[in-house]
């Protein structure tokens, strides 16, 4: 990430738009979440085992299932519930990626800068109130589901709803199926920043 800004300085222009993801990219919110998930599991069904923390895992609801098996769908509705409520009381465990957050901070002034997550809106403005990033952003876009019920490409979405050319976007993003929906959205490879 050191010589990120190097790479960019080469190919940018007032024409550029930065898509930002949030979750793991822009703020490491992993601990955040977790521990809102470990409040809320002691809430709902008061459980003597601990959970445990795994920091290369980010704890969903795939991982709440196998962690605590036999869940009835209304334990599990208020567990999700209750975590969403819970996470406010964590965001001093949250972190800046500062790497990330320079390049937003330098270009927020001179092109768009977008805000492309799955993550729920009122999450979301938390975190980034939280870390002062709010006005830095010149459009949001949070989690989206169609009509069958399916999360949408954040990416396809975002470059449709602002008429952006998918040649002139550059992307940060850190998981695997969020880069293959940019790559689909006609976003090049070269312009994806993995972090």
């Amino acid at each position: 990430m050191e010589n990120i800004k190097k790479d960019f300085e080469l190919n940018i222009s007032t024409e550029t738009a930065f898509l930002f993801d949030m979750d793991g990219t822009l703020v490491d919110t992993d601990f955040a979440n977790f521990l809102s998930y470990q409040e809320a599991i002691q809430s709902v069904i008061k459980s003597e085992n601990e959970i445990q923390y795994n920091p290369n895992e980010r704890f969903n609801r795939a991982t709440l299932i196998k962690v605590v098996p036999n869940l009835i769908k209304e334990q599990l509705a208020e567990i999700i519930q209750q975590k969403e409520k819970n996470y406010k009381n964590y965001l001093t465990q949250t972190k800046l990626n500062t790497s990330v957050s320079n390049i937003l901070l330098q270009y927020s002034k001179t092109n768009k800068t977008v805000l492309v997550t799955n993550c729920r809106e009122d999450r979301a403005v938390l975190t980034l109130e939280y870390h002062n990033l709010t006005d830095k952003f010149s459009h949001l876009f949070f989690k989206q589901i169609n009509n069958n019920g399916k999360r949408l490409n954040k990416y396809k979405n975002a470059i449709n709803s602002l008429s952006l050319s998918a040649q002139t976007v550059i992307v940060f993003e850190n998981e695997t199926a969020e880069i293959d929906d940019a790559i689909l959205a006609g976003i090049s490879i070269n312009n994806i920043f993995i972090l």
